[in-house]
C-alpha cells in the first residue's frame, strides 16, 4: 500500500515538474485561456489537476498544416517563405554580388601591378640599393 502511494506521489511530482517547466518556457503570447501566473498557481496548488489542465487547456496547440500555408510548385497557389539558402533569387543575387566583388578586386590588383611595373621601368636615382640594374655607387 505504501509503495502505491509512493508511486502515485512520484508520478504526481513528475507531472507537476514537467508542467511547470513547460509553462515557464512557453512564450507569453502562446499561452491559452489564462495568464502565465494563473497557470503557475493552478499547477502548484491544484496538483495534479492543475498540471493536467495545463496540458489540455493552457499549452499552445500544435502547429497544424494550414491549407493555404504551402502548395506545390506550379499549382498557382502562394508558396511558403523560403530559407535564404533555398531561395533561388537570393542565391542569384549572392552570386552576382560575389562576382562583382571578385571583378573589382581583380581590377584593383591589375591596376596596382601596372603601377608597380611603370615605376620599375622609370629610371631610378643612381645608387639605389633596390635597383640592381642601376649604376653602382662607385661611379657616382
Amino acid at each position: 500500500m505504501v509503495r502505491l502511494f509512493l508511486f502515485l506521489f512520484f508520478i504526481d511530482l513528475t507531472v507537476l515538474i514537467v508542467a511547470l517547466i513547460d509553462c515557464l518556457s512557453t512564450d507569453n503570447h502562446e499561452i491559452r485561456n489564462f495568464p502565465r501566473i494563473a497557470w503557475i498557481l493552478l499547477i502548484l496548488l491544484l496538483s495534479p489537476v492543475g498540471a493536467i489542465g495545463w496540458f489540455l487547456a493552457g499549452r499552445p496547440r500544435r502547429m497544424q498544416a494550414h491549407p493555404q500555408a504551402w502548395h506545390p510548385a506550379g499549382s498557382g497557389q502562394p508558396r511558403r517563405p523560403l530559407a535564404p539558402d533555398d531561395d533561388p533569387q537570393f542565391l542569384r543575387e549572392l552570386s552576382a554580388r560575389a562576382r562583382t566583388q571578385d571583378e573589382d578586386r581583380l581590377r584593383r590588383w591589375e591596376d596596382d601591378l601596372r603601377r608597380r611595373e611603370k615605376e620599375r621601368r622609370q629610371p631610378d636615382s643612381p645608387g639605389d640599393p633596390d635597383n640592381p640594374d642601376g649604376p653602382p655607387l662607385s661611379e657616382v
